[in-house]
């Protein structure tokens, strides 16, 4: 179970590398890929060559930019949401402009 948080500033959280050209602010995380994070991507960022499939529900808000699905050949951006229940194919991502983005995932059970 992720840690209990009343109301704080977002903008106090340090950014943080992720790795691949994104870095995060991670408001509440928890075992199990139980997180709530702020990931921002950098122009040019692109998330691999595979499709991606995880164990975990993932819910994705986009605040800025935009995001491009590889395998759809489709772009996306603020304003839009996606809820991805455990094993569904996603992806591979890139970003022109950069984006970020709202995560948060559950774990399973």
């Amino acid at each position: 179970m992720k840690a209990e948080h009343e109301f704080f500033a977002v903008d106090g959280v340090e950014w943080t590398d992720a790795g691949g050209g994104i870095t995060q602010r991670i408001l509440s995380e928890g075992p199990d890929n139980d997180l709530t994070r702020i990931a921002r991507w950098a122009p040019g960022t692109v998330s691999g060559e595979e499709v991606i499939r995880h164990e975990y529900f993932e819910e994705v808000y986009l605040l800025e930019g935009s995001l491009t699905d590889l395998t759809l050949g489709k772009t996306f951006g603020a304003g839009e949401y996606a809820a991805r229940h455990p094993g569904m194919p996603h992806g591979p991502y890139s970003t022109a402009e950069g984006c970020t983005m709202l995560e948060i995932r559950y774990p399973v059970g």
